[in-house]
């Protein structure tokens, strides 16, 4: 008995129609733009191009509108679980020669059936999404298939992994499902996202606004804070996918990727030394401290274009996978505004959540000080700040380089936060106001009968210095663990980091805490 060699041929040619998805014009006019097909970019996630495939034979049941006896194979949408690196991910990628990829309710049950699955075994979920949208021809039944995926997205959110990337047109509700993910990539050609396009905009406001000014990476990078990272090409934005899957675990109850059997150097690094600018007048170049700071200095940056004045990232210190947030004196002078606030807490949650230890690297002068910033609600935004770092129950290190002024400093993830770890260096300045401010509240009638209150600032500020903002004044208060040397900062934290990896935090019993959002 052998198996009857048509239906062996009927396989291979639905395998085929499936691989041809649109058919293979459309596919070499997507070649010529520089795309791959929804199929390419999942074999080019997957460790050797391979993937167990959910759904290939699935099929749109909607015949109304002219979409009677019409061919959408696989409804438009490829899902699949194979290795990332050896680890295991499921991932689906809409395709836009099929229908322009646009969702309808077969299309949406594999999505779900796919996070269901994900779910299930405890693995993160990649999507790469290119869609025209919801199926108009299905009606509600398009709109349910979006809000069935939406309600799946917040279902894993804390839970396993979940990234996005925008590869292709992701309009109108489309774009909802990527921004409930933990991260967005986004490619700098041939990718859009909004809510409304110019046209809508125009007849409903008068604006004339084009697609470059806000759905383009660019765009969403650097001005509305909507997307983490920014990607060449479809192959960049996969690997981009791939590196960062590397610093994160697969689920919330497991550990992230630690590679304990790195090799543990404790060594001084004088280039830290070197790295401190010659007086407080000169900013911090914090990019370079993350350098010498992390492992083989390779940093994974998140929303380096936005709110640039905080530096936010994964990396490894003496193997172990780290977030990194730190301010940016070169920006804005490292202060905290709105925007940082809000990029800061939103990293912070998502390190707590993937069990992910926390490095503060602090030289900040304050909160952004304005009438935008007071009416734009920066005590809202700061308090998530607080929030953030209060909830967090992983390991925190913190290191103050330099300034450590007033609520920034709190904000900063003191040791009143919950910091496990403070270190500081001999030039922290850790205050509720910075020097010359506290002698101008605390002299300031001596100062107004002064000959000469330039000069007699300066003495004061001098005279009691070490009173006002002194690093070993906190440490004989117990609110730092010790004053390093900075060429000591790498042996001091990557130590710190192997001494904490076994932390228990329990909370009480809630739901969840309120942040104010």
């Amino acid at each position: 008995m052998s198996i009857d060699p048509k239906l062996l041929e009927d396989l291979a040619n639905r395998r085929k129609t499936a691989a041809l998805a649109g058919g293979q014009a459309k596919l070499d006019k997507r070649k010529e733009k520089g795309l791959l097909s929804a199929r390419e970019r999942l074999e080019a996630l997957f460790d050797n191009g391979e993937f167990q495939e959910f759904g290939q034979h699935a099929a749109h049941s909607c015949h109304r509108f002219g979409l009677k006896d019409k061919k959408l194979p696989g409804d438009g949408v490829v899902c699949g679980a194979g290795f990332v690196d050896g680890r295991p991910v499921a991932a689906f990628s809409q395709d836009f020669t099929v229908g322009g990829g646009a969702l309808g309710r077969i299309h949406s049950k594999k999505i779900c059936d796919l996070m269901d699955y994900a779910h299930e075994v405890g693995i993160p979920v990649v999507s790469v999404n290119d869609s025209g949208g919801a199926r108009i021809q299905e009606g509600v039944d398009s709109l349910s298939g979006y809000g069935q995926v939406f309600y799946k997205n917040v279902f894993l959110s804390g839970v396993v992994p979940q990234v996005a990337i925008i590869a292709g047109p992701c309009a109108g509700g489309a774009a909802y499902s990527p921004a409930l993910a933990d991260f967005i990539i986004m490619t700098q050609k041939n990718a859009n996202m909004f809510i409304c396009g110019p046209g809508v905009i125009k007849a409903a406001t008068g604006e004339n606004a084009s697609l470059e000014q806000f759905a383009t990476a660019s765009a969403h990078a650097s001005v509305a804070g909507n997307i983490h990272i920014v990607a060449d090409d479809d192959k960049h934005a996969l690997e981009l996918a791939s590196e960062l899957l590397s610093f994160l675990p697969s689920n919330n109850i497991s550990d992230p990727p630690h590679q304990l059997d790195a090799d543990f150097d404790i060594a001084s690094d004088p280039r830290m030394n070197e790295a401190v600018p010659e007086t407080n007048k000169m900013p911090l170049d914090t990019h370079e401290v993350i350098d010498y700071l992390v492992d083989d200095g390779h940093f994974f940056e998140i929303m380096r274009d936005f709110a640039p004045n905080i530096i936010t990232g994964y990396a490894r210190i003496g193997g172990i996978v780290v977030g990194i947030i730190g301010n940016n004196p070169k920006v804005k002078a490292g202060t905290l505004d709105i925007d940082s606030s809000d990029k800061g807490a939103r990293f912070i949650r998502t390190c707590n959540i993937y069990n992910i230890p926390i490095v503060n690297l602090v030289d900040v002068p304050g909160f952004m000080p304005g009438l935008a910033q007071e009416r734009g609600g920066i005590i809202r935004h700061g308090a998530k700040m607080l929030f953030a770092y209060a909830s967090a129950t992983v390991p925190k290190i913190t290191l103050i380089m330099r300034k450590a002024y007033g609520g920034a400093y709190l904000a900063m993830c003191s040791a009143d936060m919950g910091a496990d770890v403070v270190y500081a260096w001999p030039t922290a300045e850790i205050a509720v106001m910075g020097a010359e401010g506290a002698v101008g509240v605390l002299f300031k009638k001596e100062l107004k009968e002064a000959d000469d209150p330039a000069k007699r600032t300066a003495e004061l500020v001098e005279e009691y210095h070490d009173e006002f903002a002194s690093p070993y004044q906190a440490a004989a208060n117990a609110m730092i663990t010790d004053v390093i040397e900075p060429a000591e900062t790498r042996a001091k934290i990557a130590q710190a980091l192997r001494l904490t990896l076994s932390k228990r935090d329990t909370r009480p019993p809630k739901k969840h805490g309120n942040i104010p959002l």
